[in-house]
């Protein structure tokens, strides 16, 4: 669990393999540069260049819930989270995306086109991403609490919070494990770390539906790894900053 991991140590996915995950939560004060890295002096601001990839020009997500708990102790969450989609795909939080658009390609707002609580397969205490794939429609899936999900090597609240991923360069989706760590929930509440870890990976997919061939930085990751759990307020939603190109800031 994220509390067995040392809050300076990161595991990052494998080498050439692009960053597409929502990291987990390191407090302000152990964020502090090592010996080394103060004597190299500031790092290049990053910055973000576009792949020649695919982008999500006009999102439309369809929420799917797995695992029976959905259907019950969850059931006001999965609500909300829909509540949440419904408001923020036609946001600031999308306009402020329209930068990257490239000719012929405009970002523009989307929509939530459906969504689906599901209880078979039966979920056991893991699922691997192989898993989520055979079973997805499109685009967010939600796992139960208890369920942690095992990808590139890795687990969330060990490794990740969230992630995007591509099957077949044609269906885009997002894995979403329930927030039931410290690493995953920042000090922020279970929904509100949801909303954040959500916009964060809905952003990414929309910039970088492929991870790496999109919009992207080869040392910082994606648009949202820039601004891992920075958050502010749209309405009464938490979300994500996300790093601009334009502004050369998290906004």
């Amino acid at each position: 669990m994220a509390n067995d991991l040392h809050p300076g140590k990161k595991i990052y996915p494998a080498h050439g393999d692009p960053i597409r995950i929502v990291p987990l939560h390191v407090p302000d004060s152990v964020r502090q540069p090592t010996a080394e890295a103060a004597a190299a002096g500031p790092t290049p601001a990053p910055q973000l260049t576009f792949r020649n990839g695919p982008l999500i020009t006009a999102v439309e997500v369809f929420t799917i819930f797995w695992g029976p708990a959905w259907q019950a102790a969850q059931s006001a969450i999965a609500t909300q989270i829909n509540q949440f989609f419904d408001f923020i795909l036609t946001s600031s939080l999308i306009d402020q995306l329209g930068e990257y658009s490239v000719p012929g390609h405009q970002i523009s707002q989307g929509k939530r086109t459906g969504t689906l609580t599901i209880t078979t397969p039966r979920l056991r205490h893991s699922v691997s991403d192989r898993g989520i794939q055979h079973m997805l429609q499109l685009y967010f899936v939600y796992v139960q609490p208890g369920v942690r999900i095992v990808q590139g090597g890795g687990a969330s609240c060990q490794a990740f919070c969230g992630y995007h991923n591509d099957m077949s360069s044609q269906i885009f989706y997002a894995a979403m494990p329930y927030p039931g760590c410290g690493g995953c929930t920042g000090g922020l509440s279970v929904f509100d770390a949801l909303t954040s870890t959500s916009s964060h990976e809905l952003c990414e997919a929309i910039t970088d539906p492929i991870p790496g061939l999109g919009w992207y930085d080869d040392a910082n990751g994606e648009i949202g790894d820039i601004c891992a759990w920075k958050t502010k307020k749209i309405g009464q939603y938490t979300v994500q900053l996300e790093w601009s190109n334009q502004a050369n800031q998290c906004v």
